[in-house]
C-alpha cells in the first residue's frame, strides 16, 4: 500500500507560533477572523471545525512549471522556518470556472505572459514560498500560498504582490484573502 502523502492544515488555535496581525479579503468573501494561526501535517480524514478553519492543501510543485524552471527555483528558494523570517503571509485564492475551463496550455501560456515566476525569482532569496494544491482536496480555495520573510523585506514582499496582482493571471482570481502573521516564539 502506498504511503499517504501528509495534508497541509492550517489551523484556528488559541494562542499558536502565528498571532495574526491582519486580515484583508482582496477579492470575494472574507474569511472568518481569528487570532492565531498553527501549521500541522497530517492525513486529510480529520473533519474541518466549521466552514473557514482549517484551510488544507497539499505541498506541491507549481503544476505550470517546467523542470527548468522548477530547478531555478529549487537553487534559490531558501527554506521554511529560517529563524530571521519571522512574519508571514497565507493567501488563499479561487480562480474563476472559466480559468479552470482554459486548456492546460492556454493557462501555461496566460501564467508566462504573467510572468509569475520570473517576477517571483527577482525577491528570492529575501522571501520563501510554499504553494499548497487544495482544489483536488474539494476545498473552497484552489490555492494556499505560505511566504515566510523578515521583518525588513515587508516593503519588498508588498512590492511582489503588488505586481502579481497586477497580472493577466490575476483577472481569473474571484477569492483571495491575504492574512498577515507573526511569529510568536
Amino acid at each position: 500500500m502506498p504511503a499517504r502523502r501528509p495534508v497541509t492544515h492550517f489551523e484556528e488555535t488559541s494562542d499558536g507560533p502565528w498571532r495574526v496581525v491582519g486580515m484583508a479579503a482582496i477579492t470575494g468573501s472574507p474569511l472568518k477572523p481569528l487570532d492565531f494561526l498553527t501549521v500541522v501535517d497530517r492525513t486529510l480524514e480529520r473533519a474541518p471545525q466549521d466552514d473557514d478553519w482549517p484551510l488544507r492543501g497539499m505541498a506541491s510543485y507549481g503544476r505550470y512549471v517546467s523542470l527548468a524552471e522548477r530547478k531555478t527555483l529549487e537553487a534559490r528558494q531558501p527554506m521554511l522556518g529560517r529563524p530571521e523570517a519571522t512574519r508571514a503571509a497565507l493567501i488563499p485564492i479561487a480562480k474563476s470556472a472559466t480559468w479552470w475551463d482554459l486548456a492546460q496550455d492556454e493557462r501555461r501560456a496566460i501564467f508566462e505572459r504573467s510572468a509569475h515566476i520570473h517576477t517571483g525569482l527577482g525577491y528570492l532569496p529575501a522571501i520563501a514560498r510554499r504553494l499548497y494544491q487544495s482544489r483536488d482536496l474539494g476545498e473552497p480555495f484552489d490555492f494556499l500560498t505560505w511566504f515566510e520573510y523578515a521583518p525588513d523585506d515587508g516593503p519588498a514582499f508588498g512590492e511582489l504582490l503588488s505586481r502579481l496582482r497586477d497580472t493577466e493571471e490575476w483577472q481569473y482570481v474571484v477569492r483571495e484573502v491575504d492574512i498577515r502573521l507573526e511569529r510568536t516564539s
